[in-house]
Parts: C-alpha cells; sequence; structure tokens
C-alpha cells in the first residue's frame, strides 16, 4: 500500500505541471472566442440591440454595446492573461446572463435534466470563465509576471 501511496505522490505532482499550460491553453482558446463573439456583435450592434428588445433585454442599445464590448476586450485579457480573475468573473456572469434571458428552459433544468444545460450555447464559455475564476491564469501570463515583480518590489521596501 506504502507503494501505491508514494506512486500517486509522484504521479499527482508530475500532472501539476500541467496546470498552468493547460490554463494557457484555455486562456488563449476561449479568449479568441470571447473575442471573436464581442467582435461580431459590435459590427452588428442593430441586430443585437433588436435581439435583446425581443429577449425584453432592459436597455437594449446600452446592454448590446457593454456585452459586445465585454466580451471582445474581456476575450483580448484573457489571451493575455491580464486581469483575468476579474475577467472570468466578469465573463461568467455575462454567460449566466445569457442563460437567464435566451436559454431560461436550460439553465432551470440544470438538475432535472442536465443534459440541457451542457448543450447550450453559454456551457462552454461559461466554464472556460469560470476555470479562469477559479484557477487564475497560471504561469503563463502577465498576471503571474506581474505578481513577480509586486513580490521583488515588496521585499526591497
Amino acid at each position: 500500500m506504502k507503494t501505491l501511496i508514494q506512486w500517486y505522490h509522484r504521479f499527482s505532482r508530475l500532472a501539476s505541471y500541467l496546470q498552468s499550460p493547460f490554463l494557457l491553453a484555455v486562456r488563449l482558446y476561449w479568449g479568441w472566442q470571447f473575442a471573436q463573439s464581442g467582435w461580431g456583435k459590435l459590427h452588428h450592434l442593430d441586430k443585437i440591440t433588436d435581439f435583446f428588445t425581443s429577449l425584453q433585454i432592459p436597455f437594449p442599445a446600452v446592454s448590446a454595446h457593454f456585452v459586445s464590448g465585454l466580451e471582445f476586450v474581456g476575450g483580448i485579457l484573457l489571451i493575455l492573461g491580464l486581469g483575468s480573475r476579474l475577467t472570468g468573473f466578469l465573463l461568467a456572469g455575462n454567460m449566466l446572463v445569457a442563460y437567464w434571458t435566451a436559454d431560461r428552459e436550460a439553465l432551470s433544468s440544470i438538475f432535472s435534466d442536465p443534459g440541457k444545460f451542457y448543450i447550450a450555447d453559454p456551457y462552454t464559455f461559461f466554464f472556460a470563465s469560470a476555470m479562469v475564476l477559479v484557477f487564475g491564469a497560471g504561469l503563463f501570463s502577465i498576471d503571474a509576471i506581474l505578481t513577480r515583480r509586486f513580490r521583488t518590489w515588496v521585499e526591497k521596501q
């Protein structure tokens, strides 16, 4: 049993080295997806405003501008790994609103019929945003560089 525990400990330690590359891959892929989505919305604000109006979202024109900008700029920030947790929080919130307004049936069936929840369009965007919110950007990010520089600066003070 002791040997098994030692092997598992080694495996676990080696697998932990994959955390930052995995977070980088998530940030790059989903950041690009968010940026593309936001860019597309920015170039079709009239259609997005009409869609938001049909969903009875308050202030549809303002909301269309905000969501478009959030997705575009938020996607770029994810790619860079800058302000990642805050960006993840805002984008996850955006996706929850998307569930609530455009796919409420999928959201309300999260426990009764989980398949409806995870095949809905906002799911993967929400999941990626939540992952960055919870785990941060990883070592390969501007956040990590700034954190290291800040620690060095604090130690010198």
